[in-house]
Parts: C-alpha cells; structure tokens; sequence
C-alpha cells in the first residue's frame, strides 16, 4: 500500500504508454505521494503522513487535527 494518500486516498492508475508506430505497453500512473511529518498538539507527539501534494495543501487548510480526524475515519491508523 505504498502509492496511497492516506487522506485523499489517491491511489495508482493504469493505462497505456502508445509508442509512435502506436505499440500499447502498459503503464502505471503513481499519485505524487510525499511523507511530511506534523505536530499533533492534542497528543503531544509528531505524527508522518504519507500525503499527495493535494492532501498537503488540503491540510494547510483545515488543520492537522481535523485531517487526522478524517484519516482515522477512513479506518487508517495514525
């Protein structure tokens, strides 16, 4: 589970790289997945989220508690 937002939820996708003489291989589209690493001051202690650029953006605006809240909603251990 290692290409997953923990937030977003973001995962891979699949398709096709087309050559130029228009050969399909296929191909896996990977999420820009980032490991930041927050304060969390109702437990005293820094948490590492595994997060898409949009996720960080995402929680710059409502808060590392709030998202934290969401991703443990979502049934991922913090």
């Amino acid at each position: 589970m290692s290409a997953h937002c923990m937030l977003t939820g973001a995962q891979p996708g699949f398709g096709n790289t087309i050559s130029h003489s228009h050969r399909r291989t296929s191909r896996r589209f990977d999420p820009n997945i980032q490991t930041k690493r927050y304060w969390l001051p109702s437990e005293g202690r820094h948490v590492r989220l595994r997060l898409t650029t949009k996720g960080i953006r995402t929680v710059d605006v409502i808060g590392v508690e709030a998202a934290v809240a969401r991703i443990r909603a979502r049934g991922v251990k913090v």
